[in-house]
């Protein structure tokens, strides 16, 4: 099983907020079932609540988390979703980047760990999404 992480599960671990210690064991059950991913767009989101890269890269490997970029598969997946929310009427002009992690995680891992605010249910609703 691999796992991808979204931004908004590693800010709330990070971050001590409400439901971090059910985050973080969740991460520790999925870590020992398999590996643990994060693309690029998650990367420089979590990048500015470290003081360096090498504190970053640190927590990451604590958590045996792997940098892994986008193919150009989930690229293509996430313009193509893009295109749909702005055919729905979507008002945003620029690419979104939930869209870019959520293609991530459904063309190069099984589930993807986030708090939905209702963009991956909507768009991706075959990406099996794991929560606490």
């Amino acid at each position: 099983m691999k796992l991808a992480l979204d931004s908004s599960v590693l800010l709330t671990i990070f971050n001590g907020e409400d439901g971090a210690q059910s985050w973080l064991e969740l991460l520790i059950d999925a870590r020992r079932k398999g590996r643990l991913c994060l693309c690029e767009i998650v990367y420089a989101e979590i990048s500015p609540a470290f003081e360096t890269r090498d504190a970053l890269d640190t927590v990451l490997d604590r958590l045996g988390a792997n940098l892994e970029p986008l193919r150009s598969e989930a690229a293509w997946h996430a313009g193509m979703t893009f295109k749909e929310y702005r055919r729905r009427g979507g008002p945003r002009e620029f690419m979104i980047p939930d869209f870019l992690i959520a293609a991530h995680a459904r063309t190069q891992a099984d589930y993807l760990a986030a708090i939905d605010r209702g963009y991956l249910r909507s768009y991706f609703p075959d990406l099996d999404i794991l929560h606490p």
